[in-house]
């Protein structure tokens, strides 16, 4: 098994999960231990929820405010329904932090490096739960300073 700058990543899938620092930050995971990530209202979004397993691992992403990676989250729980959800319809997975990147990864930093030119972040802009290859996964980690 292979470790690339981090969390071993190997037989695991990849995601970035966006939050609004203000309405929930990693600091506010952090600081719980454990979260649920609820409130998807987007098809593809909710079926990435669906998708992931326990262990996988995903960039927490600081949207609107600050726009950059800042850390790295592992599943601790999957195929959850949504409590936010009464009717129900909607996926939710619970959360752990594993790590916070040695530097965050802004947005703009992204936008401007030719090899994560297909990110979803950057091709699926609007959407909050989105897969990440393990060449973007290593990338982004390298430009995080390399080491965690």
């Amino acid at each position: 098994m292979t470790k690339i700058n981090g969390p071993d990543i190997a037989g695991k899938q990849l995601w970035l999960m966006k939050s609004e620092p203000d309405v929930y930050s990693w600091d506010d995971l952090v600081a719980e231990g454990e979260g649920t990530w609820d409130g998807v209202r987007n098809h593809l979004a909710a079926r990435n929820l669906r998708t992931m397993a326990v262990g996988d691992l995903a960039f927490f992403y600081h949207s609107n405010i600050g726009k950059e990676i800042v850390g790295i989250a592992t599943i601790s729980q999957g195929g959850l329904v949504d409590p936010t959800d009464p009717d129900g319809k909607w996926a939710a997975v619970k959360v752990k932090p594993v790590v916070k990147l040695a530097d965050a990864v802004t947005l703009k930093t992204i936008k401007a490096t030719p090899a994560l030119a297909e990110m979803e972040l950057l091709r699926l802009s609007r959407l909050s739960v989105s897969a990440v290859r393990p060449s973007e996964w290593a990338l982004v980690l390298e430009m995080a300073g390399g080491t965690i």
